[in-house]
């Protein structure tokens, strides 16, 4: 009865190690950071921010001085005169969280750059990132990325250089956290 029952354990544990699934993960910072078509798309993105930002900053400038100079003569105004200014401001006020709106909120103008430029890479990666899982018989691939959940990660389930490599890449260590 003993040697049944320790062939059926022995059955089980061999049946469900046959049926176990493969796991790996993928660090995709590290991948991006070896590709140099995202480093210039980031720094496209970066220049335009940068350059939106300081439109905003400049209008917002402007208005300031529309309202220190209001402050300044608002004793000599009527209040027709001074309804009008209050409103110009206003309305100025209005349009710049417009245009603030329109480039840098979600599905703004940079938003939208952001995925016509980032779209393509991530595509090439996530295609990468299936042949190598494929290839290499891998059931689940995770991203170890930059807001990682990962407690602990084995380093040999580490697919991110395979995946560089599929790029056409070469890994540089250096470039991982």
């Amino acid at each position: 009865m003993k040697k049944l029952l320790l062939v059926i354990a022995f059955v089980v544990v061999s049946a469900t190690a046959t049926f176990a699934q493969q796991i790996a993960y993928a660090d995709s910072e590290y991948i991006l950071k070896h590709i140099p078509e995202y480093t210039t798309a980031q720094k496209q993105l970066d220049d335009l921010s940068k350059q939106w930002q300081e439109e905003v900053d400049q209008k917002y400038a402007e208005i300031e001085k529309l309202y220190q100079a209001y402050q300044k003569d608002q004793v000599l105004l009527n209040e027709d005169m001074r309804r009008r200014r209050e409103d110009e401001i206003v309305t100025r006020e209005k349009e710049v969280k417009d245009y603030q709106k329109q480039k840098f909120g979600f599905e703004g103008d940079l938003f939208k750059r952001r995925t016509q430029l980032m779209k393509p890479i991530q595509d090439r990666v996530a295609k990468a990132i299936q042949e190598v899982a494929t290839a290499q018989g891998i059931d689940f691939v995770m991203d170890k990325g930059n807001e990682s959940t990962f407690l602990y990660a084995n380093p040999k389930l580490n697919k991110s250089n395979d995946v560089i490599t599929k790029l056409g890449y070469k890994p540089n260590p250096s470039l991982a956290n």
